[in-house]
Parts: C-alpha cells; structure tokens; sequence
C-alpha cells in the first residue's frame, strides 16, 4: 500500500478521478485546470478550445522533430456516467486503493484511465530525452457520455481541428480479460432511433373493428422482433456482436381508455447498425414492413446518423501495422472489430481521418458505467507501457 501512496503516477491518476465531472450538468473547470498543470508539467502548449458555451475541449500538444507531417491524436473524454452510490463498496469519488490493489472510482475504466495512459506516455517518452517525427495532440473533450454532439462533434467540425493536420487517432475501445490480448474496434455502428406511428379506426372495446391501430402495430412488432430474433441467434452461434444489428424495442405510447380502441399507437426502438451492412436497403425494409401493416403506417427516425467508414486493419494502413508491431514487440496482441456502441472516434473518422480504438487495459472485468469501476495498479501501470510503446511507433513513422 505504502508504494502505491508514494506513487507519483498513481496518485496523479486519483487527483483526476477525484473531479466528480458527472452528468448531468457537468462543470469542466477543475478538469481543465488539472489538465493545464500537466501540461505545464511537461513543458508543453495547451489550448482550451470553447466552441460551445461551458463545453472545453482541451488539447496539449507535443510538437515533432517534423511538424509538417500529419499529427497523431490521443484522444479521450473528461465527463463520466452518473452513479448510484448506495450500490458501491467505496465512493465512487474518493479513489480508494484496496489492500489488493484495486482503485475503486467512476472514469477508472471509461475513460480516465485511457486519457492518463496518454500523457503518461508522453511524460516518459520525455523523460527520457525522445523526440519523436510526428507532432502529438493530447486531447480532452467533453459529453461523450451524452452523445458528443456539443464536444467531438463540433470540434472535429471546426477550424481549429482542421489546423491540428491529424492523421491517425486513438480513442477508447474496453477492457479485455485476457491477459495476452487488447480489444481493438477500427469502426463502431450507427445509431438510429425510430418511431413508428400507426393509424387507425377508433371505436368501443366490444367491437371487433377492422383497419385499428392495434392491429398494424401487432404487424410493425411482430416484423422488427423476429428480425431481432435471428441476430439473437447468430450471436448465439458466435458472431460479434458489433456485426450485428442490435434492435431494442424502448417505448410505447397511445391509448386514452381501456375500453376505447385507440386512434393512433406508436413504439420506439433503438437500433444501431454495422457498418458492413447496406443503410439504404436497411430503410427500405422498414418502409416496406410499415407499407405491408396498412395505410396510415409511418416512421420517422429521431436520431439518424450517417453510417461512418469503418478504418482499414491492412497493410495499406500505416499507422495499424506500426500500431500492432509495436504491440507483438512488447508479447501481446490484437483482437480488432467493430464496436458495439458508439465513441467520439466516429467525428474524427467523418473527418477522413483513420482511428483505432484502443485501450490498453488487460485482465480486467469490463465495468464500464457499472456499479464498483475499477482498475488494479499494476494493470494502470501495464496499460502506461504499453501506450508508450504504440505513440512511439506511429508517431515515428
């Protein structure tokens, strides 16, 4: 316990985790300014970029021996999920270090840990008097957790993005259980929640009316079910989730009475789609599906994003083989795929710009957004090496 206490590394890491920048309504100020010491620490250029009131994207920069090549971004986000304190076994804020050696606090897994595996790498590679090619931006950014609209999304848009001249990004990808094998994703699926409205003819609940709402929506559900049902079972048979698509049924709403058949009923359902697959012929399915139920049957998506090309995992990327040499080199290796989820790496893939999503946390239970976060020293300290290792390949290249 006494060595980790003493633990510079360490003990930075807790100061971080100890910012409670927690939705909802997060205040960034103490993450800045924590993150402008380090940047002082390191001799290095800081800018707070606020393209959106109380939204800071924070960027430090290292500059190469070659400052005209394309940049590397390390890229990470500040803010953290909320929590439910009653259900942890220490405060979720304090960053206490069992006497096993676990460090309990919401950010030890998604994604503190990440972003100080960033600067730690660049503090050593410092340290230890290394100038690399290729300019280095450490960058911080808000609400990832909340869908990025007003943090990667706006600065991966802007001017000030545009100068950085990046050319291959890290992000976040999720701890791994092996201890010999990192979990990669090169592209993440898109996000679209749906509504679908159906129309039809009221009437008294004694009634067997024809053309009712119910019925179409009977059609609609048992349509999107079934077809979530055979992804259920590929996944069952052993394929990726994130080659899957996910279909989620989330609300539903209508009615006005128990015995009035209603006019008009409507569900929800969030659905993220792999890249792989073919987004137009996706929406024409559910035109179809909604043409088939009866007249009157619509949908319209409440969030639509553009499917994002996924970032090549071959010899025609550069910055990958670097990425995984460097990896083999140290005795470890990479599973990459597609995310389940989303990330703030989809912004900076829109962009053009190559990401892989990689986070060098081995042996570790996947605990993201759950109840006891937490990370054990000596993985936190794997998970420095390892990083140090990779910013020095591709940033060398």
């Amino acid at each position: 316990m006494d060595s980790w206490e003493n633990d510079e590394v360490i003990q930075r890491f807790r100061e971080y985790l100890r910012i409670p920048s927690v939705h909802p309504d997060v205040n960034y100020d103490e993450c800045v300014e924590f993150l402008k010491r380090q940047a002082s620490e390191l001799q290095v250029p800081v800018k707070v970029h606020e393209l959106i009131p109380g939204k800071p994207v924070v960027v430090i920069t290292w500059e190469g021996k070659e400052p005209q090549l394309p940049a590397i971004l390390l890229n990470s986000h500040m803010d953290v999920v909320p929590v439910y304190e009653e259900f942890w076994t220490h405060p979720p804020f304090e960053a206490k270090i069992s006497e096993d050696g676990y460090i309990y606090a919401r950010g030890t897994q998604d994604m503190k840990s990440v972003g100080m595996f960033h600067l730690e790498a660049v503090r050593r590679l410092k340290a230890a008097g290394v100038r690399l090619k290729r300019t280095v931006h450490v960058s911080f950014v808000p609400d990832e957790e909340i869908g990025g609209e007003h943090g990667m999304q706006a600065f991966a848009q802007s001017e000030q993005f545009r100068a950085m001249n990046v050319g291959f990004g890290l992000d976040e990808s999720c701890p791994a259980i092996s201890t010999k094998v990192i979990r990669a994703f090169n592209g993440e699926k898109t996000n679209r929640q749906l509504k679908v409205t159906c129309r039809g003819n009221p009437g008294h609940g004694s009634l067997l009316l024809s053309n009712t709402a119910g019925e179409k929506l009977h059609y609609i559900l048992d349509k999107f079910m079934k077809y979530r049902a055979g992804e259920v079972e590929k996944q069952a048979q052993g394929t990726w989730v994130g080659d899957l698509v996910s279909i989620n049924l989330t609300q539903i709403e209508g009615g006005v009475q128990i015995n009035v058949v209603p006019d008009s009923l409507t569900v929800y359902f969030d659905i993220r789609i792999p890249p792989t697959l073919d987004h137009d012929a996706f929406d024409d399915m559910i035109r179809k599906w909604c043409t088939e139920a009866g007249e009157d049957v619509t949908f319209e998506y409440i969030w639509n994003n553009p499917p994002v090309k996924i970032t090549n995992i071959d010899e025609s990327n550069q910055f990958w083989t670097a990425l995984l040499r460097a990896v083999k080199e140290m005795g470890f290796d990479i599973f990459c795929n597609v995310c389940p989820g989303t990330t703030d790496a989809r912004f900076v893939r829109q962009q053009g710009v190559p990401v892989i999503n990689f986070s060098p946390i081995l042996n570790s239970p996947i605990l993201l957004h759950a109840h006891d976060e937490r990370i054990h020293v000596d993985v936190f300290r794997q998970g420095i090496d390892i990083m140090e290792k990779v910013v020095e390949a591709v940033a060398n290249i």
